[in-house]
């Protein structure tokens, strides 16, 4: 990573702003190479953001979703959904409840939040909830929450498993994130639809303890009362910043996703998954749309400089 004069300025002020002995300016950005399954914890300054870059002072924003974008996860998700039905032997009209993956990606491009999933699978697909075992199907709305919530508790459980034995991060994710927290003037965020639980999972993973301190606003589908598509966690994360909606750049991997962040005022960059390849991205809005960060070489010039990729076509 090549650190401009800009950079080196901005750590030296840093620097006299930060009382002595607090921490080292030695090796500001740790160097990270092409991503893999282990993944190197960069010691991002924290103290440097703390000193440089503050709520109102950002002149811009670049906020990753989580599934999809950091690590392709859906198919973990999928599985751990059908794990969690067969483990509380779900069944409707004597079938068993699985979702296929054809079946998921339509979920996938359809609700946010895994909650939210299953209620639209029992309440608008089957039109009925299930049975569990030997008990009965849920007869009142509050015994529907009760199921739901005791199947999102295991399905969790078993996805924070398959997160620590396959994630494997999206290319270049890192290394943009890197550089957005290497440049004071922009604000660093994660916005996920799913649950608190979850996400930290991934991110405790993936990003390592420094960047996961560093980021400027984090927040998950149990911070806010409405998910995606609807535009509040975009819109809660950009009061949180203290910025113009218009200076946030979000990075998405569904139609959901969209949705939110044009919903919020926001730009949005496509990374899409085989689960959502095969939406109409630019119909709803979408700025610009890659098959990965990695691989269409996305930095934050491409983002807020001027080589501006945010035209509305493919990269």
């Amino acid at each position: 990573m090549i650190i401009s004069n800009v950079k080196i300025c901005s750590y030296i002020l840093a620097i006299f702003l930060t009382p002595p002995g607090v921490v080292s300016f030695s090796n500001p950005i740790a160097f990270l190479g092409h991503y893999s399954s282990s993944f190197v914890n960069a010691k991002i300054p924290t103290s440097l953001r703390a000193a440089v870059g503050t709520p109102g002072s950002f002149k811009g924003a670049l906020i990753f979703d989580c599934d999809g974008v950091i690590l392709e996860t859906e198919e973990l998700h999928r599985l751990a959904y059908n794990a969690a039905f067969d483990a509380a032997d779900l069944k409707i009209d004597g079938e068993t409840v699985e979702w296929s993956v054809s079946y998921y990606d339509k979920l996938v491009n359809t609700v946010g939040g895994g909650k939210g999933k299953m209620f639209y699978h029992f309440r608008n697909t089957t039109g009925a909830f299930p049975t569990s075992g030997s008990k009965s199907a849920p007869s009142t709305q509050e015994e529907e929450i009760a199921l739901v919530d005791e199947l999102q508790k295991y399905k969790t459980n078993v996805y924070k498993d398959f997160i620590e034995e396959k994630a494997v991060c999206r290319p270049g994710v890192l290394e943009l994130m890197d550089e957005a927290l290497a440049d004071p003037s922009i604000a660093v965020g994660v916005c996920s639809a799913s649950t608190k639980e979850a996400v930290s999972k991934v991110l405790d993973v993936t990003l390592g303890d420094e960047r996961k301190k560093s980021l400027d606003v984090c927040i998950l589908g149990d911070d806010v009362s409405k998910l995606k598509p609807d535009p509040m966690i975009y819109i809660t994360a950009s009061e949180k910043l203290q910025i113009d909606p218009n200076l946030c750049v979000v990075v998405e991997d569904s139609l959901i996703g969209l949705k939110a962040a044009k919903g919020a005022g926001m730009k949005c960059l496509i990374t899409y998954t085989k689960s959502t390849e095969k939406e109409d991205f630019f119909g709803s809005g979408a700025d610009a749309k890659v098959s990965d960060l990695g691989s269409a070489a996305v930095t934050l010039d491409k983002l807020f400089g001027a080589n501006n990729i945010l035209t509305g076509s493919d990269v």
